[in-house]
């Protein structure tokens, strides 16, 4: 099976992970980057206030979101880009968790999806002071990115999973996961009956 996947990131207005304000998704088909897209989101009514700390780490303020459409008018866009793809994000736990979030807090159905975390990958890959996302890109050979760009820091995560499959000579992201001893999760209906996949 080929290296097919998709990067995700998102950032979020203040602490709910219901909150996304911004979503960047890279596509990658057998190892390569074939597409990438980023926009912002008008987060659900109730949690979308800008706190001065989030605005502080990614830029965003309430004026930069006015026009975008609320997630639950965007979903789909996101849904099709991934197009049944298996994510892949840094610290998945929380962008999957903003996934989750945003939905419960629009009422609208959790999307399925299949997923890896970069961040166990890049521990079991390398050998790091830091494991965060600048540091394991800069691992991978990716270097002087914007961190906190949505869109940037898919990049970066793709960049990584590219770089530990090859190392790992792993052809899959099912393979990486098993050689790395990685989980996939699953959230939405696939959570209820998906068997983690880990290695002994």
């Amino acid at each position: 099976m080929p290296l097919d996947f998709t990067a995700i990131d998102f950032e979020t207005a203040n602490s709910s992970n219901a909150s996304a304000c911004s979503v960047g998704l890279v596509k990658v088909r057998d190892g390569l980057v074939v597409d990438r897209v980023a926009w912002f989101i008008r987060p659900p009514a109730g949690f979308d206030h800008f706190n001065e700390w989030n605005t502080r780490i990614h830029g965003i303020m309430a004026p930069d979101v006015e026009e975008a459409k609320l997630w639950s008018e965007q979903l789909a866009d996101l849904v099709a880009f991934a197009d049944d793809d298996f994510l892949v994000a840094h610290n998945a736990g929380f962008d999957m968790g903003v996934i989750s979030g945003a939905c419960r807090a629009s009422f609208v159905d959790i999307p399925d999806f299949r997923y890896l975390c970069s961040l166990q990958v890049a521990r079991k890959t390398y050998t790091l002071d830091s494991y965060r996302l600048p540091i394991a890109a800069m691992a991978a050979g990716f270097e002087d990115f914007a961190h906190h760009d949505a869109l940037a820091d898919s990049e970066a995560c793709a960049a990584i999973i590219v770089h530990a499959a090859n190392r790992h000579d792993a052809s899959s992201i099912e393979e990486l996961a098993r050689i790395t001893g990685c989980r996939i999760g699953a959230i939405g209906a696939r959570a209820a009956d998906s068997t983690p996949m880990f290695r002994a």
